[in-house]
């Protein structure tokens, strides 16, 4: 039996902005949501009003699994990922690996459909529209905070 899915179910464990006074906990399940939607929305307006041609279904999908790799790693602070371009590397080469993990929970004939969203994701047409929806979610859960004081 697969426990590629008792492995999503931690997602809702593992809480976001880790440095930060929080008046609302977000963990990275409801962040994801809300980055697949988001994304799913970009998509859509990238099509609509300037001839695009994103799959908003892939890019919704790919949005919704974005943050996989914390589940083994959990949510390293943007502060700390970023501070320096050896660490970065070396925690893109941390999650790749944590990635890698949650595939090989699949069943065989399962990874070949699941790799393009949980590992290779990064290269796809997609892709810089998740990372956008991901800085918009960020940025509400800032004004968020500093509504509620």
């Amino acid at each position: 039996m697969s426990s590629f899915f008792a492995f999503l179910k931690r997602m809702r464990f593992i809480n976001r902005w880790s440095l930060m006074r929080n008046t609302e906990i977000e963990n990275i399940q409801e962040h994801s949501l809300e980055v697949a939607m988001v994304a799913h929305n970009l998509g859509a307006i990238k099509n609509e009003y300037f001839g695009g041609n994103i799959d908003i279904n892939k890019v919704a999908v790919i949005a919704m699994y974005h943050e996989v790799s914390e589940i083994f790693t959990g949510d390293m602070p943007t502060p700390i990922k970023y501070f320096d371009p050896k660490l970065r590397e070396l925690y893109g080469e941390v999650e790749t690996l944590a990635q890698e993990k949650m595939l090989s929970t699949l069943p065989d004939r399962l990874q070949s459909v699941y790799k393009p969203i949980l590992v290779d994701a990064e290269a796809s047409p997609e892709w810089p529209l998740v990372k956008a929806a991901d800085t918009i979610s960020a940025y509400m859960k800032c004004v968020k905070e500093l509504k509620a004081g």
